[in-house]
Order: C-alpha cells, then structure tokens, then sequence
C-alpha cells in the first residue's frame, strides 16, 4: 500500500477514534470529511476558475494587489532559492497572484500553485491558505498534516491579511514541494510569511486613510503581555483627535467591534486619558490667535480679519490671556 493510501487510512482512522477532540490538525479534518463531504483519497488537482472570474476576483481586491506587490517581491527573495513559491490568496481562497521560478512553474501549476487556483477548504480540505482563512490565523500544514494525500509533499505556511475595518481581507502562502524541508525550517518560514502579511495589513491601512494621522494603539496596563503584534495595532486620527479607523490589532485591544467606527470615539477616551475641555478650548483659542499674529506679522488688524472677529474683541482676548505681542 503506498504512502497516499496510507495517509487516507490514517485520516479514516484519526476520525473514527474521535482524534478530531484533541489537535487542531484533526479538527480540520473533521471539517473537511463531515462538514465539507470530503475524501482524504481524492486524487484530482484544485480547481481552476475562469480568466473572466479571476479578473473579477483580483478587482474586488481593490488597491490589495498593488500594496502587496513590494512585501512579495521581498518574501519570495527570502525563500525562492529554497524551492519555494509565494501565493497572495483573496478571502474565499483564490489564488490571485504568485512569485515563484519560472524553471519550476510547470511543477507549480501541476500543484495548483498558480493564479486561479482554489485553495479554499471546502474545495482542499485541510490547507496552509483554506485553513487559515477558516481560522484566521497565521499557520503552517505540513505534509501529512493536509487533508488530502495528493497534497502530502506539500509544506505551506499561511498568514491572513485584515482590512481597515477588521474584516478578512486575504492570506499569503509560501509553498514547498521540497523532501527535505524539516518542521524547523517551514516555523522559519512561518515567521517571514506572518512579517510581510502584517505589513501590507499596515501599508493597506496606511493607504485608506491616507489625510489622518497614524498613531500607534496603547495597550492598557493589563495588556501589556498581549499577544497582539502592536506594529500593526493602528488607529487612523483627524484633526480633531478623533478616531475614524482602526485595524484589527487596535479593535482587539480596545474591544471595538470590526466594521465602520459608527459613533466618534476620542483618542484620549482610547488611552485612558483624562482631558479637561475647558483647558483644551482656552489652549486651542491661544493656539489660533498666536498663529494668525505670526502669519501677519503681528497685525493686529490684519489677524482679527483673518479670524472673522473685530479688532477690540482680539485686543481683549490678547489681553484677557497676557499674550505677549
């Protein structure tokens, strides 16, 4: 019996005892069999959607593709000359881009390493790209651990990718065919993946809201040893110190739900600060008029002009605040 036989029986054999309860891996399985009707001895390649589709697939990613494009050029020099390919995947699994060696792209699209191809879970059983969108997490399948024996020599390392409002957006995939890749070097792998996920998460979120002011989520006191990676832990501030985005890093810290921001939220009420707006308004009206006499060049007419007040009012607020003019 070969190796794919024996893997289907091994598959068969984990679920019937109820192994589903204990790893995650199993879980998946349980998944992919019960709830997706799944065979582990399915033999035919992934699925292949049309050009038109995936044309349409690719522009409903909006400005993803061209924000990811420099964190795979980059992922894919760290691990194309160890036999790997970089796959970007949307939401519901498909492939719609790829780096990989033009020597090897034959062995690639003999995978279904290419662009069009279905990676979802409900097609794939379990998978680095259709596992992690389930999942939303970064994580790796390794050989045997994928749900369909075709898919056995596979090593795949995914991460998701969220949008600015918190909503799965896509995933990014490193694939090897390789006999000798070890465990070890695909958790190396893992990370290089996870690192250029959250930076097209960060540059997408940077990119919407493009006229706000980034700032960097502070976690409270008690979340100091969060496992949230606080690179991407963004929230997007106008003008007025209101917050008008924030990414899934930042919702999770502070408990905001993923979609719109529907209700004004103000940074200092995020991080905990006590803000006296009596003082906020007496600083910010000095503020105006200290910044109207500098750009005329302490005019006072002129300034009270350029302020829509009259030339005794802004006397007496110079006065009133002992600016010295």
């Amino acid at each position: 019996m070969g190796s794919n036989s024996n893997h289907a029986t091994h598959v068969e054999n984990t679920l019937e005892t109820n192994g589903a309860a204990h790893t995650e891996i199993a879980a998946s399985w349980r998944r992919s069999k019960l709830l997706h009707h799944l065979s582990p001895d399915y033999r035919h390649p992934p699925e292949r959607i049309s050009s038109n589709e995936l044309k349409q697939a690719r522009e409903k990613l909006g400005p993803l593709i061209h924000t990811a494009e420099t964190s795979l050029d980059n992922l894919y020099l760290a691990v194309g000359n160890a036999g790997c390919c970089v796959v970007l995947a949307d939401a519901s699994g498909i492939a719609v881009d790829r780096r990989g060696a033009g020597s090897d792209e034959k062995t690639y699209d003999e995978w279904g390493l290419c662009t069009g191809a279905l990676w979802s879970e409900e097609s794939e059983g379990t998978n680095g790209i259709g596992t992690c969108i389930v999942e939303q997490r970064a994580l790796t399948i390794h050989k045997d651990q994928h749900f369909h024996s075709k898919n056995i020599n596979l090593s795949c390392s995914a991460a998701p990718i969220f949008d600015h409002e918190g909503h799965l957006l896509a995933a990014i995939d490193v694939s090897s065919s390789r006999a000798d890749l070890t465990p070890d070097f695909a958790r190396i792998i893992s990370l290089s993946v996870i690192n250029a996920a959250r930076q097209i998460e960060s540059e997408y979120f940077r990119q919407t809201y493009h006229n706000a002011d980034i700032v960097l989520a502070t976690p409270p006191a008690e979340q100091k040893k969060s496992s949230t990676n606080l690179q991407t832990a963004l929230l997007a501030v106008d003008q007025d110190g209101i917050v008008i985005g924030a990414s899934r890093g930042a919702r999770r810290i502070y408990g905001l739900k993923n979609g719109p921001l529907k209700e004004p939220i103000l940074l200092a009420d995020l991080q905990g600060k006590q803000v006296n707006h009596a003082k906020e308004y007496e600083l910010a009206e000095r503020r105006v008029i200290l910044q109207a006499l500098a750009h005329t060049g302490g005019n006072i007419s002129a300034a009270a002009t350029a302020m829509g007040i009259s030339r005794a009012t802004l006397h007496r607020k110079i006065k009133f605040m002992k600016l010295a003019i």
